[in-house]
Order: C-alpha cells, then structure tokens, then sequence
C-alpha cells in the first residue's frame, strides 16, 4: 500500500485553500453565529468538481478515487467542518446511492445535476425514534396501482429542507424485516413531501440538518432504486462508504485542531518563554500528532480497500471509530492549549470542539461502530 500524497491530492489540496481562503473563511463565524446553510455555496463546489468526486466522467463527475476525496474533505473540514459534512454527505449517501443501485435511467437523470450540484441531494434513513434502530422504522410506503404513497417523517437528515432531490428509505413490508424496506428517489416539489424542522445544534451549524415529512407523497414505481424491499440492504452498503467520509471529516477537524494548537503554542508566551517549550504542552502535541497520523493510516487503508473494490466494512467501521474519537480528544486538547482564549470565539479551536462531537454520532454511533467491529472479527 502506497500512502504517498499523490499529484491530484496536492492539486485539489492547494484548489481548496485557495477557493477557501476567498468564500469560506471570511464568512465562517457569519454563518456559525447564525446558523446560516450557504446553498450557493455549494454550486460553486460543483464547478470545482467537488460534489462528484467519485462519480465517473461519463456521468459528468470528476473520476476520482478515495485518496483525492479523503483529501478534499479534510480540506474542507480544516476550514469549516460544516462545509465539509454538506459536501461528505452529498456525495457519500445521496449521489452515492443513485450511483450504486440506480438503474441508467435514473443515473442518467440524476447523477450529472448532483455531480454539478444544479440539485443538492438529501438521504433519509433516520427517524425521531429510530436512530440505529432503522429496521423499526415507521415512515411507509403503499403500494397503489402503479404508485407507491407515502406517509412519515425522517429527522436529522443533512439537506432534509435544502435538498432538491433525496433518497429515502420506506418500509414496504414488515416492522423488522431487513428486506421489507424500500429506497426511492424523489424531487422537491413533488406534492406531500415538505422539508420540517431544522434543528438548533450544538455544533455543524452551517451545515443544515432538518426534518422531511412525507403525507400521502404519491411516488412513480419508476423512482424506486433497485429492487423493492433491498432499501435497508442498499443503506448499509452505502453507509461503508460513508463512514470513510466521516473518518476524513474527523481527520480534518482534528489536523485544523493541531495545526492551530501548533502555531499558538509558538506565538503565546508565559514566564518569558513560548508554551511549546513546556513539557506540559508540548507532550500533549506529541500525543495529538501521533492519534492523527494513527486515524490517517486507518483512512488511508479503507481508502485502498475501497479503490481496489474489496469490502470494506470492518476497516470503514474501524477507520470513523477511531478518528471519529480522535477528533473529539485532540480539539478537547487543543482548547486546553488555548486556555482561556481557547473558551472565546476569537480563536478557531472552540469551533473544532463543537463540531467534532457530531462525527462520534453521525452515520453510526461509537458504540454502533464497535457493533460492527466486534461482529466482522468474530466471524
């Protein structure tokens, strides 16, 4: 395995710092403040090729692997991890999903408007009392005639109001059944199905999370993806991907987190020297460096499983345990080497620190990823 950063990752790198420099950061603690989601924003992502990253050039994406799209996340991450959880999420669950089990047809509607981002897309699975629990979900769909209805709700869902096409998993069978659910794509606009609530959160505040509410929401058997009753089997192949993508967002908060820590610990002085100097300080960057150098090799190896289509799903599960965990430790760090400053939001770390609690929840809790673990090793 050759993990050496390779001549795409250093050109969609140095893309990043620039564009961001520009529309991201000016604006950051803006949008942070008043939990303002930067839609536009994100069409401008798609003209830089980043909402298609993986997506092939035939279906107007850019033909990149794991590697280039690790690194477009955590650079997007290291200047505002909200941006880079919109960006993750649509490319990883909704565009991802079409791609993976949509039928040409569907591809070829689909895919080119997300990989541009002319459509941002949304992935319903959760709902209000089934997180992990998605094989009791309630949201329904009926079959009538050559339609299905649809009746429910889906929360903290990523776009849930923004998003101008989403994938959303109904059952269509029995409570339990893992092959009783459904997965169909749908348009915004289409009549019963309406954006719900967007949450106040704690962190990720750029990056909308909100309700999709579904009330006798007539959907076309043509908008089905896959076969009927494969939804629940198709999210958990999506979700493998997609704990790489929160693995990269865990890594970037946690390379934003050190880098500052490193710098501010050069500049700040106590005692007539800089902190770095301090045994006290300067094992705690040790210790950081090291937990992130550890999560970036565990990326890395799921990122080449994935390149070389092998299953991925205990190194996925293993890869957003860890940096996931990481992320929360080294920005915890990180505002402890602030100190008080570390506490205000004049400095960058106390924003890491909201924002990474999300990546030990998102896509498959810690404990839900020890599940997964613990099952692929005792196999």
């Amino acid at each position: 395995m050759n993990f050496s950063e390779n001549e795409n990752q250093k050109m969609i790198a140095q893309m990043i710092r620039d564009f961001g420099a520009k529309e991201i950061t000016p604006f950051r603690k803006e949008w942070d403040d008043q939990s303002h989601f930067p839609k536009p924003l994100f069409k401008k992502l798609g003209e830089l090729g980043l909402m298609g990253v993986l997506i092939p050039t035939e279906y107007g994406g850019s033909g990149f692997g794991y590697f280039e799209y690790v690194t477009a996340i955590v650079e997007l991450s290291k200047l505002d991890p909200s941006i880079g959880l919109s960006m993750a999420a649509h490319n990883s669950l909704c565009t991802n999903h079409i791609f993976m089990f949509g039928n040409e047809e569907q591809k070829r509607k689909y895919i080119p408007k997300l990989a541009s981002c002319e459509w941002l897309g949304a992935w319903g699975l959760t709902e209000p009392n089934t997180g992990s629990d998605a094989g009791n979900m309630k949201t329904v769909a009926i079959k009538d005639g050559d339609h299905y209805v649809l009746n429910g709700a889906k929360n903290f869902i990523t776009h849930g109001a923004s998003g101008d096409v989403a994938v959303v998993i109904a059952r269509t069978g029995e409570v339990g059944d893992s092959h009783g659910m459904t997965a169909f794509v749908i348009e915004r606009g289409t009549p019963g199905f309406e954006g719900g609530r967007k949450e106040d959160k704690l962190g990720m505040r750029a990056s909308e999370t909100a309700e999709m509410i579904f009330t006798d929401c007539r959907v076309h058997e043509s908008q089905v993806l896959g076969e009927v009753g494969d939804g629940f089997i198709q999210s958990m192949k999506v979700l493998d991907g997609g704990r790489i993508s929160i693995a990269a967002l865990s890594l970037g908060i946690a390379e934003g987190a050190l880098e500052a820590s490193i710098a501010y610990s050069k500049e700040r002085h106590q005692f007539n020297k800089p902190i770095s100097s301090f045994q006290g300080i300067s094992f705690k960057l040790a210790d950081m460096a090291t937990q992130v150098e550890a999560s970036k090799l565990l990326i890395y190896k799921a990122c080449d499983l994935k390149n070389r289509g092998e299953k991925v799903t205990l190194a996925g599960a293993q890869a957003k345990l860890y940096a996931s965990e990481v992320c929360v430790s080294v920005s915890n760090e990180a505002v402890q080497i602030f100190g008080g400053y570390g506490f205000t939001k004049d400095y960058p770390v106390e924003k890491f620190y909201r924002d990474s609690k999300l990546c030990t929840i998102g896509e498959g809790t810690s404990e839900i990823q020890k599940l997964v673990i613990s099952r692929e090793i005792l196999k």
